[in-house]
């Protein structure tokens, strides 16, 4: 789709990060969450966040002015949105991703250094443990808006064990269980997350059901197979073709003869000129991976091709973020 710019939109494009680094500061800083279902001065939350009361009314306004707070007299409150989305304790938290986000700034900023390098940039750390949590439940968060919907249209009958390779905490396995009661699936992650994995899959009473595999995809053999159904979710773009290409011929080879396979992923057109979020999302691999990139709906046909895979078929979903999934089997 070709966009009809102006000055205006150029020039809020260029300041867009101001919004971002906005609600950022109101994540980081707890401000929704100390709003809660309260009223609140200034003063009041200034002082639970141990910051600057000038600034924090600064902060404030600005927040109201996004429309993410209601401000009446001197007092301030969360909206309905932020209150379902930004309390911390809410089943529906988003302030793990915004985290992430906000981790990731830094990378960001030096986009020009690594568009001239071709070489991912150094960014300020804000301690492994931390960022690792905020990365893992922020998938948690954005997969758990899809995967209820995926589970759905992607109907596994027949099949009896599921590989998600890569799956995190467990997200898209939860929901296949759910949805498939006799399913049983493996999440192979590394070993690091394997206490967020179990925690969350036993949060829904699957932990008969869903075990965890601790191992690096990229370089350790796959275990635990055969397996009818194998789901990669976000696994892709984070590594260089050859890798790509390596790791999907493990998982075809963990499969059972005439297993499916599906891929999950931002997948550009093959003009990798759109869609949008994909295309950006290739930088924020440029800037935080050494060889990641999106990759096109023709690059990975012919990877899945080269690893044995047949019956491919592109499934674009109606989801916010451009995403999309390759399906296909196991010749």
């Amino acid at each position: 789709m070709t966009k009809e710019w102006n000055i205006g939109m150029l020039l809020g494009v260029s300041s867009g990060y101001w919004q971002g680094c906005t609600l950022q500061a109101g994540v980081r800083l707890k401000v929704f969450t100390i709003l809660g279902e309260t009223t609140r001065t200034v003063d009041q939350v200034a002082e639970q966040a141990g910051a600057d009361a000038r600034a924090t009314g600064l902060l404030l306004n600005a927040l109201a002015a996004m429309g993410l707070l209601k401000k009446t007299g001197d007092r301030y409150k969360n909206s309905g949105f932020t209150r379902q989305f930004l309390v911390a304790g809410k089943p529906e938290y988003m302030g793990h991703i915004i985290l992430h986000h906000h981790h990731i700034l830094d990378g960001w900023a030096q986009l020009d250094q690594a568009v001239t390098t071709g070489r991912s940039v150094a960014r300020r750390s804000y301690g492994a443990e931390t960022e690792r949590e905020s990365f893992l439940m922020g998938m948690f968060n954005l997969a758990m808006m899809l995967a209820p919907q995926l589970a759905n249209k992607f109907r596994l009958s027949g099949c009896r064990r599921l590989l998600d390779l890569g799956g995190g905490p467990g997200t898209y396995s939860i929901h296949f269980c759910l949805a498939n009661p006799d399913l049983q699936a493996v999440i192979l992650d590394r070993p690091t997350t394997e206490p967020f994995a179990r925690e969350t899959v036993a949060k829904f009473n699957l932990s008969e059901r869903i075990d965890f595999i601790g191992g690096d995809f990229t370089c350790d053999p796959i275990g635990g197979g055969p397996y009818d159904v194998a789901w990669l979710s976000h696994i892709l773009h984070s590594n260089s073709m050859s890798e790509c290409q390596n790791c999907l011929d493990k998982t075809v080879a963990a499969l059972s003869p005439g297993g499916q396979i599906l891929v999950h992923d931002f997948i550009l057109d093959d003009s990798k000129d759109g869609p949008e979020f994909p295309a950006l999302f290739a930088l924020n691999m440029l800037v935080g991976t050494a060889n990641g990139r999106s990759y096109s709906r023709a690059e990975i046909t012919a990877m899945l091709e080269r690893a044995g895979v047949s019956d491919i078929v592109h499934h674009k979903l109606k989801v916010p973020n451009d995403s999309s999934v390759l399906a296909g089997r196991k010749k």
